[in-house]
C-alpha cells in the first residue's frame, strides 16, 4: 500500500465510463486513473455516487474497481465503495473489494428499512469485523434518509471502528463540530497524518472546510479538474490563502457546468455526471459521454455549454 491510512489530500470519486451500449470502458477508465494521479491527487474513490455505483450491476462494480486497482499500480490507495441496502449486501460487496485489491472500505448507513441510531452503529460495527480493511463511513442523508450525528461518529471512531468519514450532508455546522471534536490538521503545512481522516464532499466551500481543520476533499468535479484541487489543498497547507481563495472560486465557474441539463427534461443527477463525462471525453479522457439508464443523456445544446464552461475555466484551447 502506498501511503497510510487515514488520508489528507484530494480523494475523487471516480467516474466510471460507459460505452455506448452501457458497459463499463475499462480503457478510458485506465485514462481517467492516469488523469488523476497526474493531476497529484491523493487517493482515488472507486464506486462512489459520482462512480454510478447504484446504477451498475455487481458485475460491472467488479469491472470497474479491478480496472481502478489495476490502473493505480499501487501509486495512490484504493478506496473502495461497499454501498448497498443492507449489512449482509454491503459485507459480500466489501470482501470482494478486498479481494480485488482495496485499499480501504466506504459505507453509507443502512438505506430503504427505517433505521435507529443502534443499528446504523452495529452496522458499521459487523462490516469493520467481517472485513479487515479501514472503513469510511458515508454521510449522505440525501440519499440513505438518515443523518451520521457526532456523537454517533465520534463512538465509532474511538473504538476503532472508523477510520474516516466523508462528509457530504450539506450540514456545515455538523462538519465544524466534528472537527473540534475528532481533531484535524487545521491548515497546518506539517504533521503527521490525523488519527480519524475527516473529507468534506462539498466540492464548492473546500477552503473553508480545510481552513476549519478538514483533512481533505472528495470533489466529483476533481475527475475533472483533479490539479485545481491539489492546487487549492496545496495552497491552504501552506498558508497561501489568496491563492485558496481564487483557485476556489475559479471551481465554482467550472462547477456550473453540473446544471448544462434542461431542468424540465431531466434530473440533476444525470446533467451534473453527464456533464463530467462529457467533460472528459472533451479533454480526450473518455471515449463516449454515456450515463447509465435511466439516466437522462446530455443534449447537444448542453453539451455546448459543458463546453464553454471548460474553455472559461481555461483547460479547453481548441475542440
Amino acid at each position: 500500500m502506498p501511503s497510510s491510512l487515514p488520508l489528507c489530500g484530494v480523494v475523487p470519486p471516480v467516474c466510471t465510463p460507459l460505452d455506448a451500449a452501457g458497459e463499463v470502458d475499462t480503457a478510458s477508465l485506465a485514462r481517467l486513473v492516469d488523469h488523476l494521479v497526474d493531476g497529484g491527487v491523493h487517493g482515488l474513490f472507486a464506486l462512489g455516487s459520482s462512480s454510478e455505483v447504484a446504477f451498475l450491476t455487481d458485475r460491472q462494480r467488479a469491472v470497474a474497481l479491478e480496472a481502478v486497482v489495476e490502473a493505480a499500480r499501487g501509486r495512490v490507495p484504493v478506496l473502495a465503495g461497499a454501498i448497498d441496502m443492507t449489512t449482509p449486501r454491503v459485507v459480500e460487496h466489501a470482501r470482494a473489494a478486498r479481494a480485488m485489491g482495496a485499499d480501504a472500505l466506504v459505507a453509507t448507513a443502512p438505506f430503504y428499512a427505517r433505521t435507529h441510531p443502534v443499528e446504523i452503529a452495529r452496522h458499521f460495527r459487523t462490516v469493520r469485523e467481517r472485513v479487515d480493511l479501514p472503513l469510511f463511513a458515508y454521510d449522505l442523508p440525501v440519499s440513505v434518509h438518515s443523518k451520521l450525528s457526532t456523537g454517533l461518529v465520534r463512538d465509532l471512531a474511538e473504538d476503532g471502528t472508523l477510520a474516516g468519514l466523508k462528509d457530504s450532508s450539506g450540514d456545515e455546522g455538523s462538519l465544524r463540530r466534528l472537527i473540534v471534536e475528532l481533531g484535524g490538521r487545521h491548515g497546518r503545512a506539517e504533521g503527521p497524518a490525523p488519527a480519524f481522516s475527516i473529507l468534506t464532499g462539498s466540492e464548492l466551500t473546500v477552503d473553508a472546510a480545510l481552513l476549519a481543520g478538514a483533512d481533505g476533499v472528495v470533489p466529483g468535479l476533481g475527475n475533472v479538474d483533479p490539479a485545481g484541487y491539489v492546487r487549492l489543498y496545496d495552497a491552504v497547507r501552506g498558508g497561501d490563502l489568496d491563492t485558496a481563495v481564487k483557485e476556489q472560486e475559479r471551481l465554482v465557474e467550472l462547477f456550473a457546468l453540473v446544471d448544462a441539463g434542461p431542468q424540465d427534461t431531466m434530473g440533476r443527477n444525470s446533467s451534473a455526471i453527464g456533464a463530467f463525462k462529457h467533460a472528459l471525453r472533451l479533454l480526450g479522457v473518455f471515449a463516449h459521454g454515456t450515463t447509465a439508464a435511466p439516466q437522462v443523456q446530455l443534449g447537444d445544446d448542453a453539451i455546448a455549454l459543458v463546453r464553454e464552461r471548460l474553455r472559461a475555466a481555461g483547460m479547453l484551447t481548441v475542440r
